[in-house]
Order: C-alpha cells, then sequence, then structure tokens
C-alpha cells in the first residue's frame, strides 16, 4: 500500500521579511533566509522590486559620473524644480532633459572636486552645502539656468559656514560641520536663509552640552518643534526651536548617534536614522522617554554591522517613501540596499526588511509628484517597471530550515507546488536542501502563461480560493531526496513582469526515525 503524501503549507511566505538573527530552525516560517530584490508588497507577500528607468539623453558634463545628490525646490508659486549634482556640476531635471547650471555669479567660478553636497531649500532658493566649499544657491527669481556662491545673492550679509550638513526647519537654515569646527550649530534670520547675521539668527556651542564628552555633529532632523542634533555618538534633542533664542535642551540620547548624514529620514510621525548599531526609529522615544530606542534592522542586525565596518559613510544615502510605505538605504562600494517595510511593525519593534543588489542608487530622492527617483553612473532614474534599464535582474527566495513538525523524522520530498502571481513565459528554478547542508537540488520550471488553468489541473489545487484572481500561475514539480530538516527556495529572472509569490505546498513522505 502506497503511503499517503502529508502536504505542508506556507502561506503568503516570506511576508514576515529577512531573518539571518535567530536560529534558523526555530523561526516562524513567515521569515525568508534569503529574500534579495524583493519587497513585501501591499497584500503581504514576498515579491519582487521594481526596476528604473532612465529619464533622459545623456549629459556630456556628467557624462558617466554618479548622480550623487538629489534636491527639489518648490518655488513660492508652487512650481516644482528637481536639482542634483555629480561629476563637480550642477544639474536642472527639467522632466525631460538633464541641464547643467553654469556659474552665474560676479567673480570666478569655484572649482567643484568633491560630490558630497546636501540640499535644502527655503523661500523659494535651492542651497547645497558641503564641507569646504561655499555654500552654493539655484534662485530662479534670478536665473533658471545658473547658480552662485550664497555670498553673491544681492542681500546677504554675516558669515554662512563651509558646513557639511545643513537642514531647513521651523523658518530658518541651520548649518554645522566645518573643516575645522565640528560643535557649533548655526542658524539664519527668519525666512532669508543669505541673512547670517542680526535679526533672530543666531549660533549654539555645544562643546559642553554632549553628555558623554566630546562628540561631533553629523545631521539635523526636525520634528513637532524639536531640533535633532546627532553626534556620532550622542545625540541631542531641543524643544521650542520655532524661537531658537529661547529654545532648551530637551533631551539626550547617550551612546546613541548617527554615523551617515544622509541616512536620515522623516516619515512624517517619526526619524529614522542608521548609528554604529544599526537602522533606529527615534520619534518613540521623544514621545515617550522610558521607551528604548526601536531597533528597525534587529533581524540583519549582524549584517548590518559587518557592512558599517567596511562601508564609505558618506556614501550612505536614504529616502522614504510614502508610496511604497518603505525607507531605502543603500551602501554603493558593498552593491547593497535594504528596503524596510514600514507598513506593519513586528511584535518585537522592528521591521519587515528584504535587501537589494544591482540597483544600488548613488542618491536617492521621492518628490512631492510621488516618484521616487535614484541618481545612477549618467543619469536619473526612476524606479518603475520591472527591468534595471532595459536588463533583466534576479529575485531569489529562501524559506527558514522546516522539520515539519517531528525533527527526529526523516521526511522524503516529492512534489513541490508553488502559486505565482503576474507570471508571463518566465523560468523559475527550484531549489531545496536538507540537514543544513549547502548543497542544493534543483529542478526548473517554465510558466507559459498567466492564467488559471495549467496543464495538470487547477482543481487538484483548489485554486477557487483565490477569488476573482485571474493571473495566479500554478507550477508544480517533483522532489527528490530526504532528511529531517530541509530549507526551499527559488529564483528567477525579472523580464518586465512582476512576480510575487502566494502559496508553497510542500509534499512529503514520512521516512524512517
Amino acid at each position: 500500500m502506497a503511503t499517503q503524501l502529508t502536504p505542508f503549507s506556507i502561506v503568503a511566505p516570506g511576508f514576515l521579511g529577512l531573518n539571518q538573527q535567530d536560529s534558523p530552525v526555530d523561526m516562524p516560517q513567515g521569515f525568508a533566509l534569503r529574500a534579495e530584490n524583493c519587497v513585501i508588497d501591499k497584500s503581504g507577500r514576498i515579491a519582487s522590486r521594481k526596476g528604473w528607468v532612465k529619464q533622459h539623453d545623456a549629459n556630456t558634463d556628467l557624462a558617466t559620473s554618479d548622480i550623487t545628490c538629489f534636491g527639489e525646490l518648490i518655488e513660492n508659486d508652487g512650481t516644482a524644480t528637481i536639482l542634483a549634482t555629480g561629476g563637480g556640476f550642477l544639474f536642472k531635471f527639467d522632466g525631460t532633459s538633464l541641464i547643467t547650471l553654469t556659474y552665474g555669479g560676479g567673480g570666478v567660478a569655484p572649482t567643484i572636486s568633491e560630490n558630497n553636497w546636501q540640499f535644502t531649500s527655503l523661500n523659494g532658493i535651492g542651497l547645497f552645502f558641503q564641507r569646504g566649499y561655499d555654500p552654493l544657491i539655484y534662485d530662479p527669481a534670478v536665473s533658471t539656468t545658473t547658480f552662485r556662491r550664497l555670498s553673491e545673492h544681492a542681500t546677504y550679509s554675516g558669515t554662512v559656514l563651509q558646513a557639511n550638513t545643513a537642514i531647513s526647519a521651523y523658518g530658518r537654515v541651520w548649518c554645522a560641520d566645518t573643516s575645522t569646527d565640528k560643535n557649533t550649530v548655526k542658524w539664519s534670520d527668519i525666512i532669508t536663509p543669505q541673512v547670517w547675521t542680526g535679526g533672530t539668527s543666531g549660533s549654539l556651542n555645544l562643546l559642553g552640552v554632549w553628555p558623554k564628552g566630546g562628540d561631533e555633529i553629523v545631521a539635523f532632523a526636525a520634528h513637532n518643534n524639536f531640533l535633532i542634533i546627532f553626534g556620532k555618538k550622542q545625540t541631542l534633542i531641543y524643544s521650542g526651536a520655532l524661537n531658537p533664542a529661547t529654545m532648551q535642551l530637551s533631551d539626550t540620547l547617550n551612546n546613541v548617534g548617527c554615523i551617515a548624514r544622509d541616512s536620515v529620514a522623516n516619515t512624517g510621525s517619526d526619524v529614522i536614522f542608521l548609528s554604529n548599531t544599526g537602522v533606529l526609529s527615534l520619534m518613540r522615544t521623544i514621545q515617550e522617554k522610558s521607551a528604548p530606542l526601536r531597533e528597525l534592522s534587529k533581524n540583519v542586525r549582524d549584517e548590518i554591522q559587518s557592512h558599517i565596518n567596511t562601508e564609505n559613510w558618506d556614501s550612505i544615502k536614504s529616502a522614504y517613501s510614502p508610496v511604497h510605505a518603505f525607507y531605502l538605504i543603500t551602501m554603493p562600494s558593498l552593491n547593497e540596499t535594504y528596503c524596510f517595510d514600514l507598513r506593519r511593525p513586528l511584535e518585537d519593534g522592528s521591521v519587515r526588511v528584504t535587501d537589494w543588489y544591482d540597483i544600488t542608487p548613488k542618491a536617492l530622492l521621492h518628490t512631492s509628484n510621488r516618484k521616487l527617483y535614484l541618481g545612477k553612473a549618467g543619469y536619473i532614474g526612476e524606479y518603475t517597471g520591472y527591468l534595471d534599464d532595459a536588463s533583466q535582474y534576479r529575485m531569489e527566495y529562501y524559506t527558514t530550515w522546516i522539520d515539519f513538525g517531528n525533527p527526529i523524522q526523516t521526511s522524503i520530498l516529492k512534489k513541490i507546488k508553488m502559486a505565482l502571481i503576474g507570471v508571463i513565459n518566465q523560468v523559475i528554478i527550484f531549489k531545496w536542501g536538507y540537514d543544513f547542508v549547502s548543497a542544493q537540488q534543483a529542478q526548473t520550471a517554465t510558466v507559459t502563461s498567466s492564467a488559471t488553468e495549467a496543464e495538470w489541473g487547477t482543481s487538484e489545487w483548489g485554486i477557487a480560493e483565490w477569488g476573482s484572481i485571474i493571473d495566479v500561475s500554478i507550477i508544480n514539480v517533483n522532489g527528490g531526496g530526504s532528511g529531517k530538516v530541509i530549507q526551499f527556495g527559488f529564483e528567477g529572472q525579472i523580464n518586465g513582469t512582476e512576480i510575487s509569490v502566494q502559496k508553497i505546498d510542500i509534499f512529503t513522505k514520512e521516512g524512517r526515525i
């Protein structure tokens, strides 16, 4: 008598994201041990990320240099202009062309040999700050094709810092971090980014304020009348920043700072940043002073730590996209981008994480018209479609190690069925291995259509349970081998069409104990 097959189902596989910290056999099956070039879609399924598309023809000044800084200037009449830097030049993107901005000041044009600019804007003027350089401005009221030094503004007064970090908040520009001074915050007069003396302009020296001794300013954030000053190892939180003359130190975070200026992102209700321990969330700590910091990257902590040790912190970029409900942080030299899904935090306060490779933006920007732009070599790209600049890219997903409820029972893998959504003419490679051995067996299956019928019959698998969905494909492959625990995964080239995984059914026979 034939032994009955035992089914084991994984519904919404990988919907808890990557987990590289816990024991791989004890963690819930909703986690993944690999989720590369994946996102968690709005239905909670593991799915392929989008790709990117060039937004303009080549610019001879940029050539093959990277776009390393983005900014969106909202002019006083509501006009939105995308500004960018790269290759020692400043550019304006008009939606179809990347236009080089020429120097329009009255002196000698600045020589730009570094490309670590930070953008901010105030009162219809775009400003670029970088350590060791005079701040540069794009003022469309004067010219839409040129840039100048801030000091060349017609009503400039005082002395602006050659600062490395700046933020526009509470009606003024705040800046800090020069080549010789890492502890002074300076701010402009109200609504006048060119006025740095008199009025309500001012400065604050933090040398005696850091609670655990000396530190250096790395970045700013602003939220709900708080000015947040990130040092490398400590964080200062000032309340009452609407009136800098009377703002007060409200809270300090000891041993928690920000190591990468451009990792700071404001989601509207939270501030996210990269510390030397991982990606953290700040606002719950401010609102509930006894609450611990939320470590969003808890499930990939060791890998993040490894990357921090080798990545150039100045090249780390990030962005929050409310459209996609994720925070992206990219580490270009390592070809890694982490995607933190912010829709539903996990029970321990961390969030679902997947990782991307090959796309590797050098800058990121979410715009007011709900687009996500990527800085690439020679181009601005938009995060859209399912090709990387007309090239395929690979999606990979692997489950945790599964013991089918009986860790001493050998199981013989007989069949795998997987429900995929959005697949057309797609080759999928199924892989599996046993008992924590990296050697894998593999089978290849080709999906020739995206319909509710397949050659082996959908009634057997119960496709009706998916209701009105008409683009579910059922892939069926035979298994092989045996072991006490199994890991299953699949890989496939993304070639213009999204893939998301609805369900996996694994059928086994019981072997010896």
